[in-house]
């Protein structure tokens, strides 16, 4: 940055002042972001592995010099709140999936709270969610995915999935409906993809609601359309494990801007002014509004349309976020290729084995490597998962299983869609593997190595 040149930044009250930066501010900034660079090859060098004794993570964050300066950078702006970074991550989102706009959140389960909270809103008229609507989604999958549902005071209709896709049911559907659903709720499961031709005909022909819960699936297709694109609101997640990370960190996406109004109004304290941090008059007539029975031209930065959340992410969480979506091409294709590359080297397994299936339609940009253990196989899956990880090879169970018999879920009110076998068999007999881009080739044979000992050792000639 050249010397004079400075930054926006807030004071104590929020309000936004210009920061002139000194020359030798300007030089100070550009030596602290040398050595961080200097700081992240010493603290952090790339290790040798060595099979049997480095561990083989199932996800992980892939973090460079560069990921690390832009957090640094953003901390010498001096701006702890949502601001220019955040700004900036949420532009490169959106024209990542091709949408209007991207609502930046503090975490992938804060924005599938958001999502379907948003859609509550009196705003909506007709189309508002009350207490007692139904939304259809999965038991197979991650609470957050349902929590919301249960939050808004609607009640959760759970369909079966498909072996071995692991995505919902959609021969289920009809079965499922009711005058009461208004909404469909559901995660493309590990980055695989739903069947969206089904789901989103259901929708339009009952004038239901859609939201993608996209959260493990950044960079799957269908058809070679994004998934995220085809809902009425999507979500994604930037934790750790995720195709790319902010530490903690998601977004809700949506190409309809009365929703995005509706999005930023639940994140932002359920405030119905949409004025930017530090910004004040967007709309040109702050004082006079007449809402609710407020008086007649109280201040519309404290007038409040919905009773909302601060989930609101940081500028150095952004920061982050901006750096890695430059490599965001390059992670999708590295999870395929090894995806690829696995599927491949255990492909003499399916005697005992189950492995995963793209849905028809779909590219995935897969988050893990799901293997369900089949019934006649003379070993468990809890046996081949203690066996991985004694080997310190990671290994994570398909979330929740079945949700509904979690401790958490036991005497909520839902409705049940069949006998939920299916679900029941991913709680019972699947795990999933990693294939985040931190794992290299040497890794994946020994994976695929330690796999074929164990099953070669214990099948039934």
């Amino acid at each position: 940055m050249p010397g004079g040149e400075g930054l926006w930044r807030e004071d104590g009250c929020g309000a936004v002042c210009f920061l002139v930066m000194s020359e030798r501010a300007d030089a100070l900034r550009r030596q602290i972001l040398e050595l961080t660079a200097e700081y992240h090859a010493e603290a952090f060098p790339k290790r040798e592995f060595v099979a049997g004794a480095s561990a083989v993570q199932v996800s992980g964050k892939v973090i460079g010099a560069d990921d690390m300066g832009a957090v640094v950078e953003a901390a010498l702006d001096g701006w702890f709140t949502t601001g220019r970074w955040a700004k900036e991550f949420e532009r490169k989102l959106a024209r990542f999936f091709g949408v209007r706009s991207a609502s930046l959140v503090n975490s992938g389960s804060s924005a599938n709270l958001v999502a379907l909270s948003a859609l509550t809103s009196p705003k909506l008229g007709d189309r508002q969610l009350r207490p007692g609507d139904e939304v259809i989604t999965v038991a197979a999958g991650f609470p957050t995915t349902v929590n919301p549902i249960i939050q808004n005071r609607l009640v959760p209709v759970f369909v079966d999935v498909t072996l071995p896709t692991f995505e919902i049911d959609c021969s289920l559907l009809e079965e499922a409906y009711s005058p009461k659903v208004k909404a469909v709720m559901i995660a493309h499961t590990l980055g695989n993809v739903f069947n969206l031709d089904a789901i989103t005909a259901f929708c339009k022909e009952h004038n239901l609601w859609l939201i993608e819960d996209c959260c493990d699936a950044l960079g799957s297709t269908y058809k070679g359309r994004k998934v995220g694109t085809f809902g009425d609101i999507a979500t994604v997640s930037f934790y750790p494990a995720h195709h790319i990370t902010m530490g903690e960190g998601g977004a809700v996406l949506t190409d309809k801007p009365a929703l995005q109004v509706l999005i930023d109004s639940f994140r932002d304290w359920g405030r119905d002014c949409w004025c930017e941090p530090g910004v004040d008059n967007t709309c040109g007539k702050r004082f006079e509004w007449e809402l609710g029975t407020l008086p007649c031209g109280y201040d519309h930065k404290y007038t409040y349309s919905h009773i909302g959340y601060n989930l609101k992410a940081t500028d150095m969480q952004a920061a982050l976020g901006v750096s890695q979506i430059a490599k965001l091409p390059g992670f999708i294709e590295r999870r395929k290729e090894n995806f690829a590359y696995l599927w491949k080297a255990l492909e003499s397994l399916q005697d005992v084995l189950v492995l995963p299936v793209a849905g028809d339609g779909a590219d995935p940009s897969w988050f893990g490597f799901p293997i369900a253990v089949k019934p006649g196989a003379p070993f468990t899956r809890d046996q081949l998962t203690r066996h991985f990880e004694a080997k310190k090879i990671g290994t994570r169970l398909m979330f929740a299983g079945n949700l509904l018999r979690q401790p958490a879920y036991q005497g909520i009110e839902c409705r049940v869609v069949g006998d939920m076998k299916n679900t029941d068999y991913v709680m019972d007999r699947v795990f999933w593997l990693g294939v985040f881009p931190g794992l290299t080739r040497e890794m994946l044979d020994y994976v695929a190595g330690v796999a074929g000992e164990f099953c070669s050792g214990l099948r039934v000639v």
